[in-house]
């Protein structure tokens, strides 16, 4: 099989979706200008640079109550700052009922019953007992092609690691099995790990 995207694909669901996957999925948290709080999932999120740290996450569509884009994206373009929550897989529910298209007044921690904790070095919430949240500062957003299309990047200045997640100096995915979302509506979590020796080592 093979179709050109602008032609169509013939099938009852789009493959692209599934076919860029596993994917990390960030968790959003974000504060608004007046102290509003918001907490979104990202499956188009991943990490880009060791040096500095530096993390994106891809925001598609938008919301009615938004000019072009979601909370999330208008919430970081008016303070310059977000904070990414990992998944872990016992918070699946708690993760999904966040995903959902609410009025920008109502605060997802309290909606998903999620306790939550200032940042150290940007105002914005984060999860409390979240295996690991990364502490971000915008450096740009970029408009994508296609109708209200943003990519968010942002520099990590703080890390927090949940303490049972760190295990013989290792931060160990399996304690917590990270969520991860594959095509339409599907994801996995890991639970099996294996190491793999460069070439040159």
């Amino acid at each position: 099989m093979f179709y050109q995207p602008k032609d169509g694909h013939g099938l009852p669901h789009n493959p692209f979706n599934a076919i860029v996957s596993p994917r990390p999925i960030g968790w959003i948290s974000t504060r608004d200008k007046n102290g509003q709080d918001n907490i979104a999932p990202y499956s188009f999120f991943n990490a880009v640079a060791y040096e500095p740290p530096q993390v994106m996450f891809a925001s598609t569509g938008k919301k009615d109550d938004q000019q072009d884009s979601k909370d999330t994206v208008s919430n970081i373009q008016e303070t310059g700052a977000f904070c990414v929550n990992v998944v872990g897989f016992s918070e699946l529910h708690a993760m999904n009922l966040t995903s959902g298209d609410y009025p920008a007044s109502e605060d997802e921690f309290t909606r998903a019953n999620l306790e939550k904790t200032e940042c150290q070095q940007i105002s914005c919430p984060r999860i409390a007992h979240a295996p690991a949240s990364l502490e971000c500062k915008l450096t740009q957003i970029i408009r994508l092609p296609g109708a209200n299309n943003f990519a968010v990047f942002g520099e990590v200045i703080g890390v927090h690691i949940r303490d049972d997640c760190v295990v013989d100096g290792h931060f160990d995915v399996t304690t917590y099995q990270p969520l991860a979302r594959l095509g339409y509506r599907d994801y996995t979590h890991v639970t099996d790990v294996f190491s793999l020796e460069r070439p040159e080592e």
